[in-house]
């Protein structure tokens, strides 16, 4: 979809986070690192659930977008 962030654009909130990481937390890095609303509504609709690398956050958005 046209609309979602790029995989690039969202790693760079999720810098420094320690893997695995829940959806919570990653939401929750995301917002204290500055991400924008399109960000943060791409990482609300991945899964709940443990991601073990960023490669599976960014497969989750893609997925659900």
């Amino acid at each position: 979809m046209a609309d979602t962030p790029n995989p690039i654009r969202i790693q760079k909130f999720l810098s420094g986070i320690d893997y695995p990481a829940s959806k919570d937390t990653i939401v929750e890095t995301a917002k204290k690192e500055g991400a924008d609303q399109r960000v943060l509504d791409a990482l609300g609709r991945i899964p709940d659930g443990d991601y073990d690398a960023p490669t599976a956050v960014s497969k989750a958005v893609s997925d659900n977008a």
